[in-house]
Parts: C-alpha cells; structure tokens; sequence
C-alpha cells in the first residue's frame, strides 16, 4: 500500500490549477456505473495495519493460476515462461533502464531493441518493424492513423467485424479526435471469415485502409492472400492484427500474403497473464512506408575505427515539438517486455517456435474433439483456426458460470460483443493443456 503525502489543500491547488471543483469532476467523464462499482467495502477511520488486511482479504477473492484452470484466450494467453526470460530481464542493467535520451551511450538497451526489431521483421514478413508499442489494441490503432496519413483524401476505414472487440474501442476511441474520418464495419461470413462479398461492396470508393484479424477473434484463419488481391485491386492498404503471435510460427506471414502493414500482441512471448498488461504491441510495414511508421527505428552502423556499434536511425515520436501535427503520439516502448520476447524467441530459434506451435494447434483440435464427443457443443464455424475456437452448448452463460464455481475458466461467452452469437463460448487450449486439463473442462460443461 502506497503512502501519499497530499494534503486536502494540495489536491484542491491541483484541482484548481485544471480549473476543477473536485476529484469526483476530474473522473466524470467515467461512466457512473463503473464509477458506482469501484467503491471498496472499507469502513471509515481504520488505521494503516487495518486497511493492509481488508484491502489483503479482498485481493483473496480472486481466482487466479493455478488455482483457476483457464482455457479462455481472446487476446490474452496463457503459455510457458521458460525461467531464462526472468533471469536476463530482471538483470539491473536492464530492469532499471528507461528510454535512452542519448542513445547511443546505451549499447546494450540499443542492441537488444535492434535484435527485437529483426525478429519482429522476420515473423510479420516486412522489411521494417519499430520498437514496439503499449499492447496490440494501440498497435492497431498506430496502424489505422498510419494508413489515413498514407491517404489523406479517404474519409474512413474499414474493420472486420471479426476482430477483437477491445481492439475495435481502441481504434474508436483514438479517431473520435478526427472529424471526417470514420470506422466502417465488414461483418464475417457463415463460415467465420471475412464476408469478402460485403468487402467487395464497401471498397468503393476506396478506403485508407482494411484491417483484418489474422487469425480473427474467432481464432479462424483468413484467406489473406485473396483479400490482399482484392484490397490491392481497389488501391487501398491490406493492414493485419494477430492477437495471438504463437500462430505466426506455423502459418504464412503477412508481408508473405500481400499485407503492406501487419500488428499484433506479442504477450505470447514470454510474457504472463497478468490482469491485461503490460503487454507488447508489434508493429511492421513495408519499407517504402517508413516515414509514415510510428515508435523508434534501431538500426546497426559502424564507427570510425569499424566497430559495430547501434544507433538510433528515426524516432517519430514528436509530441513534445509538433504536438497534434506529429506522425504518433505514442510515447514510449514497452522495453522490458519486447526483451521479454527477444529472449523467448532466441530461445525458441525457428523450429522451436514452429513445434510449440504445432503443439498449440494439435492441442486445440484436441479439446474439441472431446468436447464434441462427450458434450452437447458444437463447432460454430467451419473454417481452418490456429488454438482457440468457437463452440455452441446450450445454456452457454450459465454453464460457463457453474464450470467458474468448479474452478474451471471455460472459454470466453460471446453473447455480450456478438449478440447472433447467444450460447456460444470462444475456447482456447494452448501447449500448457494435458488431456486431465481438457477432461476438467469436459466434466465442468457436461449437461
């Protein structure tokens, strides 16, 4: 528990200073229900060693690993941390480090930038990958405001339908500054791809962009390489979100699939669940595209005597010079978390990465085949997806909660974002899976 030192008087002079009556007038603009539910159950007047055990029991009532078995993903999943990740990350040199104001004095941070870019680069297929942003949900945004500066003239986007709920707020939230330019949805196919006939219709008159999920929300994998023809065709950008970044170590990369700027979350990477962050943001683009790219840029060099050496090649971050006419607003890189992946990846190498996801997908196709064959649920769509999938049961959100009671996380329900999708539940299995997991599952979500 933190001590704050703010007097009454302070936080008043703060307010004041904003040209604000009260602390309730600087959160207004949060919804009051939420406002309404945040308030803890601590009675007034206890002292210090009081609060550490009430706030100390509150935190108990949560369900958390390994107590809580979770086979929910959509965006967020769960995966082994191999022990080298923590053991290089908590280092001081790196633990304690913040954004290099002289860059090239911090050899090492720079180094270990340069070496997450290059793999970030290989796995999307681009030729340019930056310095990583806050999580995939700001990357995406990053990406749409990329692709407006690219097309000024067009007045709006288009994003599947498909796509992670949260992420879709996110870019909301980040144009509703932009008057002019608006997010139009592409609704997704029976089959849980893109409704590419729809995509046909919207794609005139041509917008900046169309983003598409790679694999989707749904965990579906897209036929990239034909919507690539078709938004190439109409002279707009083919932009790509994978929410889970395990998958690019079995399917074809998005640069391979004519994607001209691909984003994700790299979480997957050596990087726990952890309440929603902080997480890692991957961001690439074609070449050709750079000036217009957001974040940092590393890049390799040599000195006057010929030592490698790194430094830092672009940095669009300009808020603090051209404020709202700057390329990005986005004001830091999520270092300790991309050196988090740096590592995994290295780990991994190639094959290694190619076998666990591998496993992620057998596991997968697993847990649905016990569901299918010892439960009521059914497959949803019939389309190819990488680990996470969406089934039918009957009675889904109340089913959902008796499995919770049973300390099962079974899935995620999906009736609250997608209302046609009532008693469905997104479920995901992933390498830390074993067939006893799947069986609690199954038990959990019998009729």
């Amino acid at each position: 528990m933190r001590y704050i030192p703010h007097t009454d008087a302070d936080v008043a002079a703060m307010l004041s200073a904003i040209g604000l009556r009260s602390l309730d007038e600087l959160i207004e603009h949060v919804p009051a229900e939420l406002r309404r539910s945040a308030a803890l159950e601590v009675a007034d007047g206890l002292g210090e060693a009081d609060v550490s055990r009430r706030l100390a029991a509150l935190a108990g009532r949560n369900r958390v690993a390994p107590d809580l078995l979770c086979f929910a993903g959509a965006g967020a999943y769960p995966h082994f941390v191999p022990s080298v990740v923590d053991a290089v990350i908590l280092r001081s040199e790196f633990a304690t480090a913040y954004t290099p104001y002289q860059p090239e004095v911090s050899q090492g941070t720079l180094q270990a930038t340069f070496e997450f870019q290059t793999l970030v680069a290989s796995l999307l297929g681009l030729e340019v990958a930056n310095a990583s942003l806050y999580d995939g949900s700001t990357a995406t945004a990053e990406a749409v405001l990329m692709a407006r500066r690219l097309a000024p003239k067009a007045g709006r986007v288009l994003l599947a339908a498909s796509l992670p709920p949260e992420y879709r707020q996110v870019v909301s939230t980040y144009l509703e500054g932009l008057p002019g330019f608006e997010c139009v949805e592409v609704p997704f196919a029976p089959d849980g791809r893109l409704d590419r006939n729809a995509l046909e219709r919207l794609l005139s008159p041509a917008p900046a962009g169309v983003v598409v999920g790679y694999p989707n929300f749904f965990g579906v994998v897209e036929d990239l390489a034909a919507i690539a023809e078709t938004v190439r065709a109409a002279h707009s950008l083919l932009v790509t979100v994978t929410p889970e970044a395990m998958s690019l170590g079995l399917l074809r990369s998005p640069g391979a699939l004519g994607a001209d700027i691909a984003v994700g979350e790299g979480q997957s990477f050596g990087i726990p669940l952890s309440f929603g962050g902080p997480y890692l943001g991957l961001f690439a683009t074609r070449e050709r595209y750079v000036r217009s790219m957001p974040g940092r840029l590393v890049g390799e060099t040599v000195d006057e005597q010929g030592r490698r050496g790194y430094v830092l090649t672009l940095a669009t971050r300009e808020q603090h010079i051209r404020r709202e006419r700057a390329t990005s607003n986005i004001c830091t890189n999520q270092g300790l978390c991309a050196l988090a992946a740096t590592v995994f990846l290295a780990l991994a190498g190639r094959r290694g990465l190619r076998e666990l996801a591998d496993r992620n997908a057998r596991k997968a196709r697993y847990t649905l085949g016990q569901l299918r064959e010892r439960t009521d649920a059914e497959l949803v769509f019939s389309a190819p997806f990488f680990n996470e999938f969406v089934v039918r049961v009957p009675d889904a959100r109340r089913r959902h909660e008796r499995a919770l009671e049973r300390g099962v996380l079974a899935g995620v329900p999906l009736d609250a974002w997608y209302p046609k999708l009532a008693d469905t539940l997104l479920v995901c299995a992933t390498e830390v899976h074993t067939p006893a997991d799947v069986d609690r599952l199954v038990e959990a979500l019998a009729a």
